[in-house]
């Protein structure tokens, strides 16, 4: 059985993933415990890691019935296909949130303008300026080697 991710109404990700257990459905919501600063106090509050996503493990044939769950929008898609997420990936968040040395986790996206590292290839170690994002490249200019770089992202 695979992995898939279902796209949540905001705000509803807990719930979504409660009921979804309740019916038998296999669902994971990795959650994080964040610090937040109101004006009066500090509290401790559990937030999904992932806004509006929740993994549900079913198989192909069975994909329409969480669909019976209010606050579920839609499966996510790659490429014109229901996105899948492989074992080891939900395994390694899993795990990765379970570790004691994490103090704190957020996601974001790339976008245009930020400054990364890339961390393997030939390009390893070099920092580069994200230029254009598309759903099938990046543009990379990469100005200690004087290049623009050009991924293209491998379909599934």
């Amino acid at each position: 059985m695979n992995w898939y991710v279902v796209y949540t109404k905001p705000k509803w990700e807990k719930k979504v993933a409660e009921k979804l257990s309740q019916i038998g459905i296999e669902c994971y919501c990795p959650i994080v415990t964040q610090v937040k600063q109101w004006s009066d106090r500090k509290k401790k509050i559990e937030v999904p890691l992932f806004n509006s996503y929740v993994f549900v493990q079913l198989p192909e044939n069975d994909r329409n019935s969480v669909f019976q769950i209010a606050g579920v929008v839609r499966y996510l898609f790659w490429l014109g296909k229901p996105a899948i997420v492989r074992d080891e990936e939900i395994n390694i968040i899993k795990t990765s949130l379970k570790a004691d040395n994490i103090s704190d986790v957020s996601v974001a996206s790339i976008k245009v303008g930020d400054k990364i590292k890339l961390e393997s290839g030939v390009f390893s170690n070099q920092s580069a300026i994200v230029q254009e994002v598309s759903k099938t490249y990046c543009i990379l200019v990469l100005e200690s080697l004087g290049c623009v770089l050009k991924i293209k992202y491998n379909s599934i």
